[in-house]
């Protein structure tokens, strides 16, 4: 048996590769996979690393008509995964084994929702995914929108993370995209229209991603929309393009735990008068005493609540 890398999927076909090589060759699942204690409805997603047979004569190289076969998945190191947006319980791994994750958002082609924002931010934050902000369309930006965008960094820098500026028109930060991405698999996700595939083919032109369907060579001609890719860039490393999201609930989590996934709570949580303490009511809480002093932002301190009152549930 080998290993490689899921790259693609499209239905119950797959596409893996022995990265860093860049040898894509078609495989299908043995049987039922399941990982243990995951709630998911995908068991192999893009960037896991599985074991693999092909039983295929010396020299030949696995096809369609003659696909390799997934045996196992390997331990992830982490993982993205999203609740379905309908209150159902199912969850849907987008990724696995990421070294970050680009976070692109709009000031205003669309209008950056926070607590959307925040909910992917900590689920980055509970899978241990180093999250970079990235605002796109700063070429678009009239006085207003800079205005607000100056607010946006000092709640989210303030936070703890970094935010890029960034123009898919214009190259805008993408040379900082690019060097950031270099030996690494990065994901890009994001809501419709903010221009994540735009912004991919800013960081290497030769790239185009979300255009292509998966070739008959490789997968039967199954014409079937694509949910998440791998790209390898010419400048190195691989980036992961994912469709846009419309819903995004939290997994796994319970509402004594969401506090400790906001950078400026936990920093400030241990002086709570009370432990554990729900940063809502108790009297003597430092995380309240922050908002008030403003050195944590109301926003996201709302964004907190609102996961608090959702029940585990998310539309």
């Amino acid at each position: 048996m080998k290993t490689a890398t899921i790259v693609k999927h499209t239905g119950s076909h797959y596409l893996l590769a022995e990265l860093p090589d860049w040898n894509l060759f078609p495989a299908v699942l043995r049987g039922k996979i399941r990982l243990k204690g995951s709630p998911a409805t995908n068991p192999v997603a893009v960037g896991d690393r599985v074991m693999f047979e092909f039983d295929g004569k010396e020299g030949e190289m696995p096809s369609a008509e003659h696909p390799a076969v997934i045996i196992s998945v390997l331990p992830r190191k982490n993982y993205m995964i999203r609740k379905s947006a309908n209150l159902s319980r199912q969850a849907h791994i987008i990724a696995a084994n990421l070294d970050r994750a680009f976070i692109v958002v709009t000031m205003n082609f669309p209008e950056v929702k926070l607590p959307f924002l925040d909910r992917l931010l900590v689920t980055c934050e509970v899978y241990g995914i180093p999250a970079v902000i990235t605002v796109n369309k700063t070429d678009l930006y009239n006085e207003d929108d800079l205005a607000r965008l100056k607010v946006f960094h000092e709640i989210y820098e303030g936070a703890g993370y970094e935010v890029l500026d960034v123009s898919a028109l214009t190259g805008e930060g993408t040379d900082t995209i690019r060097e950031m991405c270099r030996g690494s698999v990065s994901l890009f996700s994001g809501v419709s229209g903010v221009g994540k595939s735009s912004l991919i083919k800013a960081v290497d032109p030769a790239l185009s991603p979300r255009t292509g369907e998966i070739s008959e060579a490789h997968l039967q001609g199954k014409h079937t929309t694509t949910f998440y890719e791998m790209y390898p860039l010419a400048s190195g490393g691989f980036i992961i393009d994912t469709p846009g999201i419309r819903g995004f609930g939290l997994v796994d989590l319970s509402k004594e735990e969401i506090a400790l996934y906001f950078p400026e709570m936990r920093r400030v949580s241990s002086g709570c008068r009370f432990a554990p303490c729900t940063h809502t009511h108790e009297p003597g809480c430092a995380v309240k005493d922050a908002v008030a002093a403003g050195s944590i932002s109301p926003e996201r301190y709302e964004s907190y609540l609102g996961m608090l009152d959702e029940g585990g549930k998310y539309r």
